[in-house]
């Protein structure tokens, strides 16, 4: 299907800069614009800005296990991985003797990348099997089994987004503005609304046949995605290691739990990195309702800069304490909140929308899409052009919501992998951060 001459893309991360890519070579005739509200790109308060993403086939849906490893295929043989950006050091993904679910995510995750990696996969019955992988890690670990895949690696997000955007500049096909969009645009005259670009918050306004929202964990204040999508609130810690230790972890493979969603990647540059993939905090704000002129709703949206409650910071600690013990009572190097889209099984959001024309969506990342970076952005396009695969198209298309819109939020149970507490709203657990140091002052 021919697209469109003018082409606006809102966002400049993983989707948006993958999907900058595929058009530029794919539709070298079109107009391509991309704005991101930062002035550098990676945004810093973006989700693909951090050390290390974990780059990985091991899924229990095998659509996502495949799409993986043709990702990974591009980090480990070609641009995409080289210069430090792409690290195969091994993924051991464990679930303890209490979690009937993380030992089925797990079990299906090894039979779908098993088929991938082969003899790179190795299965781990008994606590015994795990610590031979991982020997520095302390006795009190927390686990029945689990795998190792030795095909599985990291990658530096950061640098890597870095990476796309010095391409799309070199190739010169794409434009870069910088601004804060406020609205899409729309034309009502006919019976179904046109979207005709955006307008940002200082007044002005970009025109475009086709306008592509890939903006992440801020898509709900552009476009309304109750029950589709909600911005999650993730915590990440750094803990400062010595020379001696460095060199003791840093070739291990990254270990994930699924039973607390607690995940450390081998330090790089004597820090070492632990952060948790859970159901994360909310952070529910009024805002206009898109389109509804006078109307407003409650959705959660990022808010950047705020400390790691100390509920995360706890939580942290104890994982230490099973893990790395010596490492349980040193100070946090740095704290941050990554923002996650999350959708209701954890699928994205890749879809036109289906009540205005020329609006079409990339977002719903849902805390695993940057593996998929170097080969997101043309199923991105294959979907603009009406070619998806029907297996992919069947996990991104936009779906309605089968709840009240007040309830929605309750649909979001994940692909399996998250775990803790579902309920945690960010700002009572910072008044109860708080709280507890008032109390400790006293």
């Amino acid at each position: 299907m021919a697209l469109p001459p003018k082409i606006l893309i809102v966002g400049g991360g993983v989707f948006g800069l993958s999907t900058a890519q595929s058009l530029s070579k794919r539709h070298p005739a079109s107009q391509i614009t991309l704005i991101e509200a930062s002035p550098t790109i990676p945004n810093p308060h973006g989700s693909s800005v951090d050390t290390s993403r974990i780059v990985r086939a091991d899924y229990a849906n095998a659509a996502y296990a495949k799409l993986a490893d043709a990702a990974i295929q591009r980090w480990r043989s070609t641009e995409w991985g080289r210069e430090g950006r792409y690290t195969q050091n091994g993924l051991l993904l464990v679930y303890p003797a209490d979690s009937v679910s993380a030992k089925e995510y797990a079990l299906k995750s090894y039979a779908n990348v098993r088929r991938i990696e082969g003899d790179n996969v190795v299965f781990l019955p008994a606590k015994e099997d795990v610590l031979r992988v991982v020997p520095p890690y302390g006795e009190n670990l927390d686990v029945a089994g689990g795998y190792v895949n030795w095909g599985s690696g990291w990658s530096d997000a950061a640098a890597s987004v870095r990476f796309a955007k010095d391409q799309l500049e070199r190739e010169g096909k794409v434009a870069f503005r910088t601004g804060h969009v406020e609205r899409v645009l729309y034309d009502t005259s006919a019976p179904k609304p046109r979207a005709t670009g955006v307008a940002l918050a200082d007044g002005t306004t970009i025109t475009a046949d086709l306008v592509v929202l890939a903006t992440g964990a801020w898509s709900s204040k552009l476009v309304d995605l109750r029950g589709k999508a909600v911005a999650t609130g993730q915590t990440l810690a750094y803990i400062r290691i010595s020379d001696a230790e460095q060199r003791e972890l840093e070739n291990l493979p990254t270990i994930l739990n699924f039973a607390t969603g607690i995940f450390i990647i081998p330090p790089r540059n004597n820090l070492l990195k632990i952060a948790r993939h859970a159901y994360g905090y909310r952070n529910p704000t009024t805002v206009p309702v898109p389109g509804a002129a006078g109307e407003t709703m409650q959705v959660s949206l990022p808010e950047i800069g705020l400390p790691v409650p100390l509920e995360g910071e706890e939580a942290f600690r104890v994982a230490l304490k099973q893990l790395l013990p010596r490492f349980a009572d040193r100070p946090f190097a740095d704290t941050r909140i990554c923002w996650y889209t999350d959708t209701p099984k954890g699928d994205f959001i890749i879809s036109y929308h289906p009540a205005y024309d020329g609006l079409f969506l990339a977002t719903g990342g849902s805390g695993h899409a940057f593996k998929f970076f170097p080969v997101i952005g043309d199923k991105v396009v294959d979907a603009m052009e009406g070619s998806l695969d029907p297996e992919l198209q069947k996990l991104w298309k936009w779906t309605e919501s089968t709840m009240p819109v007040a309830n929605a939020d309750d649909l979001f149970d994940g692909d399996g992998s998250r775990s803790g507490d579902r309920s945690h709203i960010l700002k009572d657990e910072l008044a109860k951060t708080n709280k507890a140091g008032r109390g400790s002052v006293l």
